[in-house]
């Protein structure tokens, strides 16, 4: 609309101008003329005709180049509109395949979508989507073309398509390859917070706990997780490093864990009970007997007391006279008395540890008191009282499981 009305108003422009210029003209008696010559050809006019002559040349040869230049330039607007339409399919096609996903029709939506990708804006989207898709339908196969194709795409080095491989490998427990991609993408960029939360669900699955432990600075620097958060995994990762290293026996290997334990987690009771039990069940009890002592004076735990009586003793009437010690404050403590008990059998005092841990039992009847107690009557030949004892802790044993047992069906 807007060039016909550019015609127009160049169209009356020019005869506006025509008609003045003819005015003009005719104020002479002698109009004027033109004379052209080429070889034995002459041609001559006036000169108001050679001006409409070369005003109607002018829009002849302006007419024929515009029509020349939309001939040349037919063929690329034909291809680019070609591609228009296939782009805007392939955004239709991606909004489908997106719907089709979140209700499920993978298959439907797999195809949609790679139908589409090389068309599409954003074909990182179609191979992702399709990819997600393969994998909840089981297509495993599919599902590793399609991570290619979009690794082909953008590069190895995109964190998207990373994450996503990482992300279907963690969901199909694929957990090597998880960590392949997970590694590299650490490598392009050590602070991306989905990276590194990835990486710590990984090695949680698999039980690395090494790794973790290299991974929790960055966790803390980060702000991937809470400050609590992170001292939580800080004691979940040391505790399964000491029972790794005890499992294996290495008393080396745990004293070194526990220097490299942040001093906020070795202040919490329970570490420090896993500490002493990882080195006792690695035969290095005797190595913290005097500390053991310590901490049970400093904090009164019965956990720690009953760890301190299955140490190992180099010197076991020492151990025995130092937990003597603690009956002046806890005479009627039933664990110091059955601790007491077992510490005095490895002295080989029998009457000692008969009544220590009938006392015990006397306070707080325990399965594993009145077996201390059957092994000691054993040992000095009193068979009948040996009998009575196991017998009580049996019935003890089975009154706590069918207690057990109706908890839980409660």
């Amino acid at each position: 609309m807007k060039k016909i009305i550019y015609f127009l108003v160049a169209l009356s422009i020019a005869i506006l101008a025509a008609y003045f210029v003819n005015n003009w003209i005719s104020q002479y008696d002698n109009p004027g003329y033109v004379l052209m010559g080429l070889g034995h050809w002459s041609l001559e006019t006036s000169l108001l005709v050679f001006l409409v002559a070369m005003a109607i040349g002018f829009l002849l040869l302006y007419t024929f180049f515009r029509l020349l230049g939309v001939l040349l330039r037919l063929p690329g607007k034909i291809k680019s509109k070609g591609k228009n339409v296939k782009f805007n399919r392939s955004q239709e096609a991606l909004i489908s395949g997106l719907v089709d996903s979140a209700e499920g029709n993978w298959e439907k939506a797999e195809k949609t979508l790679i139908k589409h990708a090389s068309n599409s804006g954003a074909p990182l989207l179609h191979y992702l989507t399709a990819a997600r898709a393969a994998q909840s339908r089981g297509a495993i196969e599919k599902r590793d073309e399609y991570l290619r194709k979009a690794t082909n795409e953008s590069g190895e080095t995109d964190i998207a398509v990373g994450l996503t491989q990482a992300e279907l490998h963690l969901d199909s427990n694929q957990f090597d390859q998880a960590l392949e991609a997970l590694t590299n993408l650490q490598s392009i960029d050590p602070k991306h917070a989905s990276v590194l939360k990835m990486l710590h669900q990984t090695y949680h699955k698999i039980g690395d706990w090494e790794g973790m432990r290299a991974l929790i600075p960055s966790l803390h620097q980060n702000k991937v997780m809470l400050e609590a958060e992170v001292k939580l995994l800080e004691s979940e990762t040391y505790s399964r490093l000491l029972k790794q290293a005890a499992k294996q026996k290495d008393a080396k290997k745990i004293q070194e864990l526990w220097i490299d334990i942040p001093s906020h987690i070795k202040s919490t009771q329970g570490i420090t009970i896993i500490y002493f039990a990882a080195l006792i069940e690695a035969n290095a009890g005797a190595t913290i007997e005097e500390e053991m002592a310590n901490s049970i004076v400093k904090n009164w735990d019965e956990t720690v007391l009953v760890i301190y009586g299955n140490i190992e003793s180099d010197d076991y009437q020492k151990q025995l006279q130092t937990a003597e010690q603690w009956l002046s404050i806890h005479s009627n403590n039933a664990v110091l008395l059955r601790v007491l008990g077992k510490i005095s059998i490895k002295c080989n005092e029998m009457e000692k540890a008969e009544q220590y841990l009938t006392k015990s039992v006397g306070i707080e009847p325990t399965v594993a008191a009145y077996q201390l107690l059957g092994d000691v009557l054993i040992k000095k030949g009193d068979i009948h009282k040996a009998s009575e004892s196991y017998k009580k802790g049996l019935e003890l044993a089975s009154s706590e499981i069918v207690s057990q047992v109706e908890s839980i069906s409660e």
